[in-house]
């Protein structure tokens, strides 16, 4: 996978706060994701954990293989 995504392959959605347990992205921010710049993806790849945080959900990583 890109490093410009913080798809771990975990996709389920959290039904209280909305996010990807997984990534910690909105159904709207992931099927965006491939329009948007690369400067907006980055930005938003950067507030991933405290948002995950702030929301009560562990921080996943991402396996290698």
């Amino acid at each position: 996978m890109s490093q410009d995504t913080p798809c771990i392959a975990v996709c389920i959605i959290d039904p209280k706060t909305k996010l990807c347990f997984g990534c910690g992205r909105t159904l709207p921010e992931i099927a965006r994701w491939g329009r948007m710049p690369r400067d907006e993806r980055l930005a938003l790849m950067e507030r991933l954990a405290a948002r995950m945080h702030d929301a009560g959900l562990p921080a996943m990583t991402r396996t290698r293989g």
